[in-house]
């Protein structure tokens, strides 16, 4: 089958295209999980009469709220995405997120105006997650509309690039701070310095997304007037199936993202009893080794197919999340480490064909829409609720492993998911 004209789309300005494209991410993913890496200090200033174990789960709570207003906001930006273009709805998205983190980095505490503090917090997270929501998917469908036909795997995996990057640079600017300030000045002050990073953040993106066209596959719809009058009610309409096909293939993936990368510092240092310096540094150094292996697997991807990783990195959750807990709850600092690392390799192999494989799923002028609501509702369900229900279910059993059987059972349900899937990767993009 000929390539389309948007499959063949040019690699001029190449870097600039993946540059914008996933900077905002690395931006909003930097907002959302500065506050999971500032949960205790958080627990302590919005919840502080509660014991140090509910504070925590409140301020997990909290950070669940933010992803219950995901499907408001994939239905709201996916609609725009698809009726105006990407590139508008993405800087939309960063503007608000920008200004919500911002805002919680100047809120003031329970101390000093009661129980209105916590209300403005959780008011805050609702705008957070419902400006993410429309940043994910429209980052992935930028990507890839971009990228020439034979590297959609490659430049569709910088959206998990920079999504692993928004978790490092807030993993390392969160550790920077805690060892810079003590503890009295962090509940003091200093705990507001990483939100306030996020207007520099905001402005860097904005200067980037408003110096580019729109991608060439939504340019070709808007040329032939064949975009769509109302994505929501067509997409639900007709691709109804691939919806649900996105929602099973994210859950893994956002479990493992949420489970390992937000609430495993906590669970090392609460549970495992495992060092603090320890548990940050084996959680950067992980993030490190992910960030830099989800590329090399999105260009495999491109040569080999999406399935053989996808399928390999689902067994490997299926498989190893119960040892790997069990290796990193040892407290064996070499056990930390080699248990972040085999993390890393096998959500990598996820993350690296990811984006793409689920881009693949639906028709350009729908893509913004239905990748949303399929991403999004999983992420709602099994994302921001991942944190809160792990510490719940160890509460419960008394057991620390417990936690491990999130993953192990959402990593079956993708398994049989992308089992049912059909390869993409080198298709036409219709």
């Amino acid at each position: 089958m000929p390539e389309s004209t948007r499959d063949a789309a040019p690699q001029t300005g190449s870097l600039r295209v993946v540059v914008a494209g996933s900077f905002g991410n690395i931006m909003e993913n930097y907002d959302n999980l500065v506050y999971a890496y500032s949960a205790v200090t958080l627990g302590k200033l919005f919840f502080p009469e509660s014991s140090s174990l509910v504070g925590t789960l409140y301020t997990f709570a909290v950070f669940a709220v933010g992803f219950l207003m995901r499907p408001l906001g994939a239905i709201t930006f996916g609609h725009f995405g698809d009726k105006f273009g990407r590139r508008i709805t993405l800087v939309v998205s960063v503007l608000m997120m920008g200004a919500a983190t911002t805002l919680i980095g100047v809120l003031p505490t329970y101390e000093s105006i009661g129980i209105t503090a916590p209300i403005l917090l959780v008011v805050l997270r609702m705008v957070q997650g419902f400006s993410v929501a429309g940043e994910w998917a429209g980052s992935a469908a930028f990507l890839v509309e971009y990228a020439p036909a034979r590297r959609r795997g490659f430049f569709g995996s910088f959206n998990q690039v920079s999504t692993a990057g928004g978790f490092l640079l807030a993993s390392c600017v969160v550790a920077l701070n805690s060892s810079i300030f003590t503890d009295e000045q962090l509940t003091g002050w200093a705990w507001r310095l990483p939100f306030l990073l996020s207007a520099l953040t905001a402005i860097a993106a904005l200067w980037l997304r408003f110096g580019l066209a729109e991608t060439p596959a939504f340019s070709e719809e808007q040329a032939k007037g064949s975009t769509a009058k109302s994505p929501l009610r067509e997409g639900l309409r007709t691709q109804f199936p691939s919806i649900a096909r996105g929602f099973g293939f994210t859950m893994l993936w956002t479990v493992a993202y949420f489970f390992f990368l937000t609430y495993l510092p906590t669970w090392l240092t609460g549970v495992a009893g495992v060092d603090a310096d320890v548990a940050r540094t084996s959680n950067i150094v992980g993030l490190i080794t992910l960030t830099v292996l989800i590329a090399v697997f999105g260009a495999l991807s491109d040569r080999i197919g999406r399935k053989p990783l996808l399928l390999g990195s689902a067994l490997g959750f299926l498989v190893l999340s119960w040892p790997v807990m069990a290796l990193l709850g040892s407290g064996n600092t070499v056990g930390v480490y080699a248990g972040q690392l085999i993390i890393a390799v096998i959500l990598a192999m996820f993350s690296g064909p990811g984006p793409a494989a689920i881009s693949e799923l639906f028709p350009t002028k729908l893509r913004y829409s239905t990748m949303s609501i399929g991403y999004n509702f999983a992420v709602m369900a099994f994302g921001g609720t991942a944190p809160f229900v792990a510490t719940g279910v160890v509460e419960l059993t008394g057991s620390g492993l417990s936690a491990a059987l999130l993953p192990i059972v959402s990593a079956a349900v993708t398994l049989a998911v992308v089992l049912g899937m059909r390869e993409s990767a080198h298709r036409v993009l219709h």
